[in-house]
């Protein structure tokens, strides 16, 4: 396969995946942790340089890909770690902003509002979570990443 065909499949890829967060977080009603919210930031990043590296024909930008999709994998497979109890994580893992609420409001918001931790598993299908699956399937598209790196003409 040509470079840019790969560069395409691993953005549509990070674009699946970033979707598919966002999709159980608005249509499943799963809210995320921090570390789930770690987890977006790398794939929104990997996006963006797809769009770039195919607007421009530029097979270079395959590299920053593959480091975004390393990042998210790295990120997920810790957090996969955490849910399983292999290893600790933060100690301020829950998802929160304060909108510019008054302290009255936001306490209220604060008191209604689901606590989500990292080191619970919200979802799983074939013994992974969200997070378990996320690092397996973007290590995969770092992979992709770096083929096309390595396809591309010198």
């Amino acid at each position: 396969m040509k470079p840019l065909k790969l560069i395409g499949l691993a953005t549509l890829g990070s674009i699946a995946l970033l979707g598919g967060a966002y999709a159980f977080q608005h249509i499943g009603g799963l809210a995320p942790c921090k570390m789930c919210l770690w987890q977006r930031w790398p794939h929104a990043a990997a996006i963006g340089i797809g769009i770039v590296a195919l607007a421009l024909r530029e097979t270079g930008l395959a590299l920053l890909g593959a480091i975004a999709a390393l990042a998210t994998a790295a990120v997920g497979l810790y957090h996969a770690g955490v849910e399983q109890k292999w290893w600790q994580g933060p100690n301020t893992c829950t998802s929160s902003s304060n909108d510019g609420l008054t302290t009255s409001e936001l306490f209220d918001k604060i008191m209604a509002a689901p606590i989500t931790r990292c080191d619970e598993i919200a979802w799983d299908f074939l013994g992974l979570s969200m997070a378990g699956w996320n690092g397996v399937l973007s290590a995969a598209l770092a992979g992709i990443w770096l083929l096309a790196f390595l396809k591309r003409p010198t």
